[in-house]
């Protein structure tokens, strides 16, 4: 919970830089590509992280990693706060809430759909054009596969969920049929 709210507030931080500056969306992209490094240098993190080693040392280290870097003057101001406030364990999560954050400064939602077999494209266009329609912003779906649903989809848009899984509609049936419903 701690983790989120300090996330939260380097990101709207962020956010605030690029909305005056107009950068938001290159920003995004740029946190986004130093998680990606991150998350391919563990030896790296590991060394940012490690107290074993002099702070102004592990400073250093960024400083000369961000050079060779291609990202902005503001983006190597930002990791450098977030480094100096002990903040850089949060870093992916402080990108995850950027990226909803620049989401909802551009009316999109991000939802995620299980499906029991791979939709075509198709498809896929059509759940979104109806789920755009249905919470009147842009839908950028997230899809997975599972099989244990039998068939159908279920969506999540934040806390809305629509199960139309044949596993929930069985699952209905059979209690309907305990219960001694007619069907």
């Amino acid at each position: 919970m701690v983790g989120l709210k300090i996330a939260r507030r380097y990101a709207s931080a962020l956010l605030a830089i690029g909305k005056e500056d107009g950068q938001a969306e290159s920003y995004k992209e740029e946190l986004a590509g130093f998680v990606r490094f991150l998350n391919e240098q563990k030896e790296f993190e590991q060394a940012l992280s490690n107290p074993l080693y002099k702070q102004e040392d592990r400073k250093n280290v960024l400083k000369e990693v961000l050079g060779r870097l291609d990202v902005s003057e503001i983006m190597k101001s930002f990791l450098s706060v977030v480094f100096d406030k002990g903040r850089i364990r949060y870093l992916r999560d402080i990108c995850t809430c950027y990226e909803k954050l620049i989401d909802e400064l551009a009316g999109v939602v991000r939802a995620h759909l299980v499906s029991a077999v791979d939709l075509t494209e198709e498809t896929v266009q059509k759940i979104e054009t109806a789920l755009s329609k249905k919470t009147s912003k842009e839908v950028k779906l997230e899809i997975t596969v599972d099989h244990a649903l039998i068939g159908g989809v279920v969506t999540k848009i934040g806390d809305l969920v629509l199960d139309g899984s044949i596993k929930t509609q069985l699952l209905s049936l059979k209690e309907s049929l305990q219960r001694g419903e007619s069907i």
